[in-house]
């Protein structure tokens, strides 16, 4: 689980490393001499199937190989499982989505003892990484809270929904929500345990769900918070999938519309439950540029070119998003998957008036 200790997680490294040295390290099938990096996700979700296009554009851009590996169920033992297998095929680079950072410095450095690593979108500071790509999720947390006052102006009750709160990234982009809501000064040390109710201004957080990254439980727990608080007045998601499965829930309910949903991420789902009035708005990252300047990094560290940031990191800003300009945006990144327009983003519901 995502809260294994660190000596748990240090002896399945050893077993691993005895397992993986049994098999054949090296190149590509192809006997190619380009540079080998790999980009390791944190999960699979559709923010990551738009990472892997940028980063699969940034090996064509800048000539290298790229791995792409996406953990699944298993999470943290998935993951440290890939690294593993990684270096065991001497990639040159690595850039990685750590899911319990903290927890998870022994693998990073023993990596970053073979090979270039950096980690994108959830961080691992303490770690021997060259740098970090990404946003400041603290302050795309907060961004997420000016739009929940947005859409509630005269407050109410309402609850957070997220993956898990072992990640870096998720555990600050909550504290953001929260700390704006509450209208707290810009604190990023705080942290206000999920399981009890916080008040303040014209907010109430009911709680905190996580779903350990699955999205039947997401949906799950958004069913459960409208069956135990039939009168809550909003729900907010922060990864990607929990705002279709809430707004999925809503659907089951009758409730669709009556609720106000703010999510995260650009899920298809969200995107068009935006354009039809359905959830307010959402706070994007950019994954597309994730995949696409990791590898940029990886590539040029490969060949001995020093591109990294003096201060480790590497920002790349968020957006909000929100009825005005989703259509926009939609075909934008419809673009860079190289996918062709749907209806609803050639005319919005209000366009047909």
């Amino acid at each position: 689980s995502p809260g294994m200790s660190k000596a748990v997680i240090g002896c399945a490294v050893v077993l691993l490393l005895g397992l993986i040295g049994c098999g054949e390290a090296g190149t590509d099938s192809s006997g190619s001499s380009r540079p080998q990096v790999a980009y390791v996700t944190n999960g699979i979700a559709s923010f990551w199937v738009i990472a892997e296009a940028g980063a699969r554009k940034g090996g064509e851009e800048f000539d290298v190989e790229v791995l792409v590996r996406m953990p699944g169920p298993g999470g943290i033992v998935d993951q440290t499982r890939m690294i593993q297998e990684l270096i065991a095929l001497e990639v040159d680079g690595m850039a990685v989505s750590p899911i319990d950072g903290e927890n998870q410095n022994d693998i990073i450095d023993t990596a970053a003892d073979r090979m270039f690593v950096i980690t994108h979108d959830s961080d691992a500071p303490n770690s021997n990484r060259l740098c970090y790509v990404g946003m400041d999720n603290y302050t795309a947390g907060r961004m997420c809270g000016k739009l929940v006052k947005e859409a509630m102006p005269a407050g109410g009750e309402l609850m957070i929904f997220i993956g898990r709160l072992e990640q870096d990234n998720a555990k600050y982009r909550r504290q953001g929500v929260i700390d704006e809501l509450l209208d707290r000064e810009w604190d990023r040390t705080q942290y206000d345990p999920p399981g009890k109710k916080l008040t303040g201004g014209k907010f109430t957080i009911l709680d905190t769900r996580t779903d350990e990254f699955t999205m039947e439980s997401s949906k799950r727990q958004a069913e459960d918070a409208l069956a135990r608080h039939p009168d809550i007045d909003g729900m907010v998601g922060l990864f990607a999938y929990n705002p279709p499965e809430i707004l999925d829930a809503l659907k089951g309910a009758g409730k669709l519309g009556q609720v106000q949903v703010i999510g995260f991420d650009e899920a298809d789902e969200t995107l068009q439950a935006i354009i039809d009035g359905d959830c307010y708005g959402t706070v994007v990252q950019n994954p597309y540029m994730y995949g696409y300047e990791s590898v940029r990094i990886l590539a040029a560290l490969a060949r001995n070119e020093n591109v990294l940031p003096e201060d480790g990191f590497f920002g790349i800003e968020g957006r909000t998003i929100t009825k005005e300009n989703v259509v926009e945006f939609w075909d934008d990144l419809k673009q860079k998957m190289d996918a062709p327009p749907t209806p609803s983003e050639v005319s919005s519901p209000e366009d047909s008036g």
